[in-house]
């Protein structure tokens, strides 16, 4: 229980098409992959600055 398999992918995939249309299906996916970035981004700072804390 808990993992996602193709079935349920695929399900997600429609409902998401079916909200959002084919045209801003792109435009949805560049900004989602932006604020990932954004967050490994974030977490990487953050542990260098607890690093930099650390060794003060």
């Amino acid at each position: 229980m808990g993992s996602l398999g193709p079935p349920e992918l695929l399900i997600i995939l429609v409902v998401v098409l079916v909200l959002f249309g084919g045209a801003k299906l792109p435009k949805l996916a560049r900004s989602l992959g932006q604020a990932q970035k954004e967050f490994k981004d974030g977490l990487a700072e953050g542990v260098n600055s607890e690093d930099a804390s650390e060794d003060a």
